[in-house]
């Protein structure tokens, strides 16, 4: 029974499985310059709806359409004849209650005088004291009937609040609008511009920590058809609170737009510097197994291989950033792992094509 055991351990021992070959790679440190992204819209700074204040007739149109209008233009006339007309009576009105109470203040100065030499009854005095309080209220009266009508003629002519681009004109020469509710063109500013993003309340500390810096080195942007916008932006708003049931909130980041590339209304991708950029590890990525989530390599020791369970960062190219598991100098197996066990003895060489039914894990 003993020489039975004895050649059987023989028999094992003749039959035990050669080392894995294996390819192998060293890690190595290297800069790793990676971004989070989100979402974004681009939004004008500012965006106004021109609507008439009066009444009226379109009488003139005063710009191209697209194009930029500085601050002051005149844009849209509305026919401004009964406004002239109104305004004109509102002065002469006033020309009229300026006269009635001069009149009214010589009237009391000559009653005054009478009364002193009794030539005149003590009513006839408060009297003209009376008219000529109402005259000043009849001269104020007047003088907001000026304002009024003045500011009403103002209206008729309609100008561009801020230097901006205008859009394509709702009304035509001829057409009627009503005050308040003609929507006659929209007018936004395109330098600088907005770019709105919805982040997680986790991440308001960073962006708030962000806006105190005021870097422009943090966020970049990629353009709808996948495209790099070359300038930098920086934190310019962060809204009041977080989203109840969302649990987000919106941040806006400004970037210059000398050259008009942004439009209004654009999607795009924010992209914002991670704060673990900098020196780190990286492998292959062909190098990382998982296992129920997890992630592993395995790491040569001369003819033995070590399994280690690695965190990840993001991958850079063929290269992945090991946040943890592995170290600068170490030599991990890229090629020949699928047949590994921890501890399994390997030598360097060309790995063998995997055999079939047996897929990497």
């Amino acid at each position: 029974m003993l020489g039975l055991t004895s050649c059987q351990k023989k028999a094992a021992q003749n039959t035990a499985l050669p080392p894995t070959p294996v390819s192998v790679a060293e890690a190595k440190t290297a800069e790793a310059i990676y971004y989070d992204q989100y979402q974004g819209a681009v939004v004008a700074l500012n965006s106004v709806e021109l609507r008439s204040e009066v009444s009226g007739f379109i009488t003139g149109i005063f710009f191209k359409e697209g194009d930029v209008v500085p601050k002051g233009k005149e844009l849209y006339e509305i026919d401004r004849r009964k406004y002239e007309a109104a305004y004109q009576q509102a002065e002469a009105n006033l020309l009229s209650a300026d006269a009635n109470l001069i009149k009214a203040q010589k009237d009391i100065d000559r009653y005054t005088m009478l009364l002193k030499n009794d030539a005149v009854a003590t009513q006839t005095v408060d009297q003209a004291q009376a008219a000529y309080e109402t005259g000043k209220a009849q001269v104020a009266v007047a003088k907001a009937g000026v304002l009024s009508a003045k500011t009403d003629l103002s209206y008729s002519i309609i100008t561009a609040p801020f230097t901006g681009r205008i859009g394509i004109s709702q009304v035509k020469l001829g057409a009627q609008v009503s005050p308040g509710t003609t929507l006659l063109n929209t007018i936004s500013s395109e330098h600088p511009i907005g770019v709105d993003v919805v982040i997680n309340e986790q991440d308001i500390n960073r962006f708030y920590k962000l806006q105190k810096s005021g870097t422009d080195s943090t966020f970049r942007l990629q353009l709808s058809d996948g495209s790099n916008y070359n300038k930098a932006g920086k934190v310019l708003a962060i809204d009041r609170g977080v989203a109840s049931g969302t649990g987000t909130i919106k941040v806006r980041i400004q970037f210059p737009n000398e050259e008009d590339v942004l439009k209004d209304g654009m999607s795009c991708v924010l992209n914002v510097l991670n704060s673990e950029s900098g020196e780190r590890v990286q492998i292959p990525y062909k190098a990382i197994s998982e296992q129920m989530g997890e992630f592993f390599v395995f790491v040569s020791q001369d003819t033995i291989a070590k399994q280690h369970k690695v965190k990840l960062g993001p991958r850079i190219g063929s290269d992945v950033v090991i946040m943890s598991g592995v170290e600068a100098g170490d030599k991990v197996i890229t090629d020949g792992f699928q047949r590994l066990r921890d501890g399994g003895k390997i030598t360097l060489g060309n790995p063998s094509p995997q055999a079939p039914g047996k897929p990497a894990k």
